[in-house]
């Protein structure tokens, strides 16, 4: 082991070293260091430290200097231990450094032969789901895919590093865009659809799957519905920001249905089903599954698509090189039959996939079209209104059913016999003990065998009984705060207790309550946004729709905190004028 020595003169007055002296030296890149620092304490012993590497050397004081700091007053064995800090933390920089290097050189390394790609497994077969043999891992037609592509980048040009494995990242459907720009993975890959607004934001691959968009309808309407013109004031349900939304949307001016949004695609067709809407409109590869999970009973699948659509792989939109060594992969997997064997093993293959394999392979590019942000703006608004007034509208007809049931709650705690005081507060207990979801689900889908509730009924019914409990504490603590000696005085005068209640403890329990019941009708219009999961599409949701499709949440996150903010500002401002105007006199 080669060896670097430094003999060196330590200065009592800096604390720092001076003079080295090498000898010994090591070859060149393969020379290092092992300090060792040996010196006396303040009583005569000595001390000593080695710091061993991949390399050798070593640092030693002098007999001199030792006997320095033998001898040396009490500041001399702090210049010591100053020496002994410095060296120890100039070496660990020294391997910190080094390892640094080696661990992020090395990350480098690793992620040039990974491809890292997101997905949504909730999202289930044939996409992306869950190994049912290995819950850890992932399969799928769009995960053989990711695959295909990771083996042939290394084959391509600009697909550096040799082939690549494929590495999956979970991501909710509906932020695989943003995710994407994000840097969080490299490919978005889950049933991906290709429209002009995506491709105008990201880096979009070829298409390499067609999908149609089918209706799904109950047996007993197979022959009288074949298209969206037959579901004129019907509610039909899709997946939120999809091209089938997009078209509901589009159709709903024209031919008077109600389209209905769902944050998955699994409780449209079990809500067809019960009955609730009146149909369907998804991929067909979804309805396919829906169909083979309800044994083929529950409904049936009109023949004539409302449209065709395509899936694609997304990435940022600088990394449009390796998009271009994407779509060379995909291609090739095209021509050599290899995309066509993964189709066939997940039974989704049919005629259509080979026209549009023939007409891919003989273009060479992809359509690229896009509408400016503010158009898109000026699109979304109308949409925006109509769903901040279903949030006002909830809102207030919750907030209304809040302070009824509130009031009856507070006067049975206040007022009322002892069984019903209990029974009062375990209501209130329970409620606000409970999720406000959760309560959702239980009286929309939970009641469904019971009462079929439509979902903005139930809505305004969950809100209402759920903010029922807080305002009935609030008015009970109002009622209670009125001072004792005004309500005996009252009972003195001859005064009933409604009376009392009217004249004298009301009014002022009303004033005291003022201000906590404007902050739960604020906290109301926001927690309104939790009824879009029963399919009431209300400002938050239309918002998450337009966010998605356009591929960012600035300027859709912006219209709707200014819309909220419009709702409420008012609200708070009246209710600080009611504050003042009856403030008793001092």
């Amino acid at each position: 082991m080669h060896q670097r020595v430094l003999d060196s003169r330590y200065d009592r007055g800096l604390g720092t070293l001076v003079g080295p002296r090498q000898r010994d030296p090591a070859p060149r890149g393969t020379e290092g260091w092992c300090f060792r620092v040996q010196l006396g304490d303040d009583v005569g012993n000595p001390l000593a430290h080695q710091h061993s590497g991949a390399h050798g050397g070593e640092l030693r004081l002098s007999a001199e200097q030792r006997h320095e700091a033998k001898q040396g007053k009490a500041d001399d064995g702090f210049h010591a231990r100053t020496l002994y800090a410095v060296i120890a933390a100039r070496t660990l920089g020294v391997t910190g450094l080094a390892l640094c290097l080696s661990t992020t050189l090395g990350a480098q390394g690793a992620s040039r032969r990974e491809l890292v790609w997101g997905g949504d497994a909730e999202g289930g077969a044939p996409f992306v789901e869950a190994d049912p043999a290995n819950p850890s891992r992932v399969r799928g037609f769009d995960v053989e895919v990711a695959e295909r592509i990771a083996r042939g980048l290394g084959g391509v040009r600009g697909g550096r590093g040799g082939p690549r494995t494929a590495r999956f990242v979970q991501v909710q459907w509906s932020n695989i865009d943003q995710s994407v720009e994000r840097g969080d993975f490299t490919l978005g890959l889950s049933g991906v659809e290709d429209t002009p607004v995506r491709r105008a934001r990201h880096a979009v691959t070829i298409p390499y799957f067609e999908f149609r968009e089918v209706l799904a309808v109950r047996p007993e309407d197979a022959g009288r519905i074949h298209g969206l013109a037959d579901l004129r004031g019907r509610r039909v349900a899709t997946l939120g920001a999809t091209i089938a939304y997009d078209l509901l949307v589009a159709a709903r001016d024209s031919t008077g249905l109600i389209p209905l949004s769902y944050d998955d695609d699994v409780h449209p067709y079990a809500d067809l089903a019960r009955g609730r809407v009146d149909a369907v409109l998804l991929d067909h590869i979804i309805a396919q599954r829906a169909l083979r999970r309800s044994g083929g009973l529950a409904f049936v699948i009109v023949a004539q698509p409302v449209a065709l659509g395509h899936y694609v792989g997304v990435l940022a939109r600088a990394d449009s090189a390796l998009r271009d060594s994407v779509d060379a992969v995909l291609r090739e997997a095209m021509r050599d039959g290899s995309l066509e064997q993964i189709f066939r093993r997940w039974e989704v293959w049919d005629p259509s996939q080979g026209a549009l394999f023939e007409r891919i392979v003989r273009s060479n590019t992809a359509a690229a079209t896009g509408s400016t942000a503010t158009s898109h703006v000026v699109a979304y608004l109308p949409s925006l209104a109509r769903a901040a007034g279903v949030t006002a509208l909830v809102s207030l007809l919750s907030m209304m059913l809040a302070v009824i049931v509130g009031l009856g709650l507070a006067s049975s705690r206040v007022y009322g016999p002892v069984w019903l005081r209990v029974a009062t507060t375990v209501y209130i207990e329970l409620i606000r003990g409970t999720p406000l979801l959760l309560q959702l689900f239980v009286i929309y889908y939970g009641l469904a065998g019971v009462v079929r509730l439509p979902a903005f009924l139930a809505a305004v019914l969950a809100l209402g009984l759920n903010y029922a409990a807080y305002e009935a504490e609030i008015y009970r603590g109002a009622l209670e705060a009125v001072p004792r000696p005004q309500l005996e005085a009252a009972r003195t005068l001859g005064l009933s207790e409604l009376q009392i209640l009217r004249l004298v403890r009301g009014p002022q329990a009303l004033r005291l309550a003022l201000a906590p019941m404007t902050n739960d009708f604020v906290a109301l219009l926001k927690d309104s946004s939790l009824v879009s999961v029963i399919t009431v599409v209300e400002l938050t949701k239309e918002t998450a729709i337009y966010a998605t499709n356009v591929g960012s949440w600035v300027v859709p996150g912006a219209l709707c905190a200014a819309i909220y903010l419009a709702m409420s500002l008012p609200l708070a401002r009246l209710a600080r004028r009611l504050e003042r105007r009856w403030r008793p006199a001092a």
